[in-house]
């Protein structure tokens, strides 16, 4: 897996990535009640709002962790927000996305330097 510094996990599998949040940042959003996913064939920026989150804490926005296009989306989550809180790195998936680089992955974090980073906040 790879990681962004907004606390995102990117998983390859096949030539796409599937997409979510990790633990830490499921835990600081607290208990998440509702998600709104991008469509299906939505190209996206890096860096671009693409997944809405809200939690009994607070709202926030997920950003595309790199230039591609939305291939498929997690309706389960959807349907059971609970599942980000219960499963982030498994289930609580939120997109799959072809990326228009592939080699861009590289730029990301290993789990290593994921850890320090959030042992440092």
């Amino acid at each position: 897996m790879k990681y962004t510094t907004e606390h995102e996990w990117l998983k390859k599998e096949d030539n796409c990535v599937l997409v979510g949040i990790t633990q830490y940042a499921a835990e600081q959003l607290g208990d998440v009640v509702f998600v709104e996913l991008p469509e299906v064939g939505k190209k996206v920026s890096k860096d671009e709002e693409i997944v809405v989150i809200e939690s009994v804490k607070a709202a926030s926005d997920i950003l595309a962790p790199l230039k591609g296009t939305i291939v498929a989306v997690n309706q389960s989550v959807v349907d059971d927000p609970s599942l980000i809180n219960t499963d982030p790195t498994g289930n609580g998936w939120f997109f799959k996305m072809s990326l228009d680089k592939a080699s861009e992955l590289d730029s990301l974090m290993d789990e290593d330097q994921y850890k320090k980073l959030i042992n440092d906040q």
